[in-house]
């Protein structure tokens, strides 16, 4: 890998099967419990997944919602720095962007042309960064309407939450709800708020 070019995603035939089945191993040894609510999800369709962005957890999680829901192949957008670091993510499915405005362009059309394909799922944290997991504000960083690009995708949100209530093991909540509305930045943004806002209502009401 030679920093500076767009790294392309790879599925290597040992190590991709290697990382999916890694991924059930570690979540269930380090998870008292994983729980999914959901609504019907339209999988008939290239799928956009977008989520809270908080550890080096986040893209595992991206991978168990594939493999137990969506079940499409798999592709998720790393920052250049980590995919060097880590090149076991570019096997994986993983490609890079950085801050240089042609690697940005050469990166978004690259997310493009991963949603022509209805059975591909392409994972993205618009908010560009890690944070808080206590983060309940998202703003997203601009190019997600670029990616879209009047293609016809499904558009899901995640909402990733922890807690432990009376266990020693943290467990995994993943709320998941289907984005029907215009795709443009500012409506997706204050949509995924929305639905951060009533995903964390739902975990503060849930029954221990």
């Amino acid at each position: 890998m030679q920093k500076g070019n767009l790294l392309k995603a790879k599925h290597n035939f040992l190590i991709y099967p290697f990382f999916q089945i890694y991924t059930k191993v570690m979540i269930k040894r380090k998870f008292h419990s994983v729980i999914i609510e959901k609504k019907d999800i339209d999988t008939s369709k290239p799928i956009l997944l977008i989520s809270n962005h908080v550890s080096w957890w986040d893209g595992f999680w991206a991978m168990y919602i594939n493999l137990n829901l969506l079940k499409k192949k798999f592709y998720f957008m790393m920052h250049e720095k980590q995919l060097l670091e880590y090149k076991f993510f570019n096997q994986t499915g993983g490609f890079s962007i950085n801050n240089q405005y042609r690697h940005i362009i050469d990166s978004i059309n690259y997310s493009s042309s991963i949603l022509e394909d209805k059975n591909n799922l392409l994972v993205i944290y618009p908010q560009g960064e890690i944070n808080s997991i206590y983060q309940s504000n998202f703003i997203f960083k601009r190019g997600i309407e670029k990616i879209i690009n009047q293609k016809e995708i499904t558009l899901l949100f995640s909402a990733n939450l922890i807690d432990y209530f009376s266990n020693s093991k943290p467990s995994l909540f993943i709320y998941l709800e289907e984005f029907n509305g215009e795709f443009n930045l500012k409506d997706i943004e204050e949509a995924y708020n929305a639905f951060y806002m009533n995903s964390t209502q739902k975990q503060i009401n849930r029954e221990r």
